[in-house]
């Protein structure tokens, strides 16, 4: 990734002063020792005591060349720890406290992957799923040429079947409860702005019923989708590495 060139000097220093058998006072309480003991707990899944670490680094040390490399992996024990909101907080103030910084593609990346990441099921609100594109389409437009970029376009597809069949849901529950009409609204929304989603036919096939007057035969429980929580990683036809 892009931001590695955050990481690469201060890992080569902790690399050879480990090598050359150096353990001074100063190795041992400066911020290289904070350092190595952050990664090695943020490389072994350790997140918590990672955090403690960087948190540690960055009030005593907060000018140091470690600082950014802090901030940002901050950020992602956030991530991988499933704490979203705080992620999402950790990256967005890397970027507007760094914004020229290369690695702001990554932390915009990892701000539509925490939204990504909190899809449910489609009853529920389905504002992490407009989050998520909204972002990832923002990436795109503003660093076209970055290595997410394929990534965030499958992921944005997945996201946007996500919302379809959250609509899908809502039409079907207005079947139910005979609101026809307004289940009409909703297949026809579903139609207009996700032509190409997993359940754009069944949208048409149940609109054309409703337009002769009648409801889709079956018993109304045949008509909702499943709501368990859907493989949204295959839904987005990605092959590559996650985020983060």
């Amino acid at each position: 990734m892009k931001y590695i060139s955050l990481l690469i000097a201060p890992l080569l220093f902790i690399a050879l002063t480990g090598c050359s058998g150096k353990s001074s006072d100063q190795a041992m309480n400066g911020p290289e020792s904070i350092v190595h003991d952050a990664m090695e707990a943020y490389n072994s899944g350790r997140y918590v005591t990672a955090l403690k670490h960087f948190a540690t680094l960055t009030d005593r040390f907060p000018f140091s060349q470690y600082s950014l490399m802090a901030e940002l992996k901050s950020a992602d024990c956030y991530y991988h720890l499933g704490r979203y909101t705080e992620g999402i907080a950790a990256y967005q103030d890397f970027e507007e406290g760094h914004p020229t910084n290369e690695a702001v593609p990554y932390t915009m990346f990892q701000v539509a992957m925490s939204h990504y990441r909190q899809l449910d099921t489609i009853d529920r609100d389905p504002a992490s799923a407009a989050n998520a594109i909204a972002i990832f389409n923002k990436l795109m437009r503003s660093y076209p040429q970055s290595s997410y970029t394929d990534e965030a376009r499958s992921r944005i597809k997945a996201a946007r079947n996500f919302l379809a069949n959250h609509e899908m849901y809502v039409a079907l529950f207005y079947i139910k409860t005979d609101k026809l009409k307004q289940a009409e609204t909703r297949l026809e929304y579903i139609l207009d702005n996700y032509p190409d989603s997993t359940v754009s036919s069944e949208a048409e096939n149940t609109l054309a019923i409703l337009k002769t007057g009648k409801k889709p035969s079956g018993s109304w429980k045949d008509w909702i989708p499943e709501l368990g929580v859907p493989d949204w990683e295959t839904l987005s036809s990605f092959k590559g590495g996650s985020g983060g």
